[in-house]
């Protein structure tokens, strides 16, 4: 597409509303307002001037300010959504069990907003590729404007053609009374006192005030830009961590999140608000209040050339007591004490007896976090442990189903083996309930007794993001704080050389502070009275009803 060449002899880009040198509109749209569009100046927007190819259209589409809203509003429902019900982040429970907790709590509708991922929604990849069609549609359109805009604004030439001047809102024009060069002089020292920047070509004079507030917006959209990349690095590896970890009194776990770094339980420590020892309180179903809940750990490290998971040859980093608001920090990461269980179910003890002289061949010790296969009790005596469940939820076509990992309701299937039942007999045995399925047995497993520990939860954070989160909050509040306080202001003031005077004034909001400031410099220098000719088109519109409304009143008579 051709440029435009102006009558003054300027070629101007394509798309062009008003010259770039002298300020004549240039399409027929604008030569027939009476007041012309200064938003940009009048230089051309590539999204509304090509229309052509496929990167035209990609950039004309994140450019609409219509799409950026949409976008915006899109995003807020989404996020919205994944405020119904808690996040995954909020729910103490394995990755296995989470289902399972949507569905038991909150019935069919937990189990379809897990099932599509909006348990976990802010991290799904639609919701992200959302976020970056947002984060896009920012960068797209303040290319667009932004840099026309600067263009524009920092080329502004200081005489106007006569057209321009007077196509401006605020207008004066008169006859020189005095010397111009004095008159000239007297709006420049005025202007400079209120602290307008004041350039002058020959006769012609242009006083400016807050250019930058016109940027106001574009800094909104590089702190929002900073602020979503903040968000969508945190997909990135190493950028952000938000983990959970159960661990167990007496355990050594690896720590989630924390590669090579492992923590060893040593105890859990529970204190209340009054001298209700725990266990009786627990034991009269009475609410524990805590007053602080705290575990004693130490953090290890691996050896740089270790396998991960090894735990052989861990070196001690240090011990520490994590409290509620004192996590344990390392390189970045930090440890808090979120939440415990305790009384958890660690080992279940048995003897084998006869079941008509109660006399005992042994016991049988069965570790349920990890249960061993075979127990010898001695004499021919054997107890075989074919199927454990930790969590027995039931029989499915005849096999014993768990609901989870956690030993909440413990079921064993043994096949105890003695001199007088060589062959072996079959005994399912949960909590208050045992089975003889293939038959009454001699000999059956008798509950001895329980032990138990508590568990502590643990959250991993580490979050790289914030410094970033942070400096896009700042520019953003910046660019609010600019766009909302200041205002862009120019005067044009030119004496042609038949010793007509012109005056243009323009504002991009405010424009009461705009009057206010001609206001003293039309009295200072002795400027002819200017004219709002946007409140003068109002005023005539009015007559204009109004005498059409007289006139139809005198008809009716």
């Amino acid at each position: 597409m051709e440029n435009i060449i102006c009558a003054c002899g300027h070629s101007n880009p394509f798309g062009t509303k008003l010259c770039e040198k002298c300020g004549r509109p240039l399409t027929e749209e604008e030569k027939q307002n009476k007041v012309v569009d200064m938003r940009y100046d009048g230089t051309a927007i590539r999204s509304k001037t090509y229309n052509k190819t496929i990167v035209d259209k990609i950039w004309n589409f994140f450019s609409s300010v219509k799409v950026g809203i949409a976008l915006i509003i899109i995003t807020l429902i989404a996020a919205s959504i994944g405020t119904l019900l808690p996040q995954e982040f909020y729910v103490k429970a394995s990755d296995i069990e989470k289902g399972a907790y949507y569905e038991d709590v909150y019935g069919v509708v937990g189990k379809i907003y897990y099932t599509l991922g909006l348990s976990d929604l802010y991290s799904s990849w639609w919701f992200q590729i959302l976020v970056g069609m947002l984060a896009v549609s920012i960068i797209v359109a303040s290319l667009d404007r932004g840099i026309p805009l600067y263009k524009s604004l920092k080329n502004q030439r200081v005489k106007r053609h006569e057209s321009f001047m007077k196509r401006q809102r605020i207008v004066a024009e008169g006859q020189v009374t005095e010397s111009p060069e004095e008159m000239l002089n007297k709006v420049e020292k005025k202007m400079t006192e209120m602290k307008y920047n004041v350039r002058r070509d020959g006769s012609a004079l242009l006083a400016e005030k807050g250019r930058f507030a016109r940027y106001g917006p574009y800094i909104n959209h590089v702190g929002l830009i900073i602020f979503l990349a903040g968000v969508m690095l945190r997909l990135v590896p190493g950028f952000y961590v938000d983990e959970s970890i159960w661990v167990r009194e007496g355990e050594t776990r690896a720590i989630t999140g924390m590669e090579g770094y492992f923590i060893e339980n040593h105890e859990f420590i529970l204190e209340t608000h009054d001298n209700t020892p725990q266990g009786e309180q627990l034991k009269q179903g009475v609410n524990v209040v805590a007053k602080n809940f705290q575990t004693n750990v130490t953090l290890y490290k691996q050896p740089e050339d270790a396998i991960a998971g090894d735990t052989d040859n861990l070196e001690k980093v240090r011990d520490y007591s994590i409290r509620v608001n004192h996590p344990l920090k390392e390189e970045g990461y930090a440890l808090y004490q979120m939440d415990y269980r305790l009384n958890e179910l660690k080992q279940m003890n048995f003897e084998l007896v006869n079941k008509t002289t109660e006399q005992s061949l042994g016991k049988v010790e069965i570790d349920l976090t990890n249960p061993k296969k075979d127990y010898d009790l001695g004499n021919g005596t054997s107890v075989k442990l074919l199927v454990y469940t930790p969590d027995f939820s039931g029989f499915e076509n005849g096999v014993p189903q768990t609901a989870t990992s956690v030993p909440n309701n413990p079921a064993f299937l043994f096949k105890m083996t003695t001199p007088e039942t060589p062959e072996g007999e079959t005994s399912f045995v949960a909590i208050k309930q045992t089975l003889e399925p293939l038959g009454e047995n001699q000999y059956k497993m008798k509950f001895a007794s329980v032990e138990t520990r508590d568990m502590s939860g643990f959250t991993i954070r580490k979050d790289r993001t914030i410094p970033i989160l942070f400096v896009g909050g700042i520019i953003f509040m910046i660019g609010v704080a600019i766009g909302s306080y200041w205002n862009h202001r120019r005067l044009w003031l030119q004496v042609e050389p038949d010793g007509k005077l012109l005056m243009a004034a323009h504002v991009n909001k405010n424009m009461f502070s705009m009057k206010k400031d001609l206001d003293a410099v039309t009295a200072f220098a002795g400027l002819p009275q200017y004219n709002d000719q946007l409140d003068t088109a109002e005023e005539d519109e009015k007559s204009t009803s109004l005498g059409n409304n007289k006139k139809e009143g005198d008809n009716t008579l």
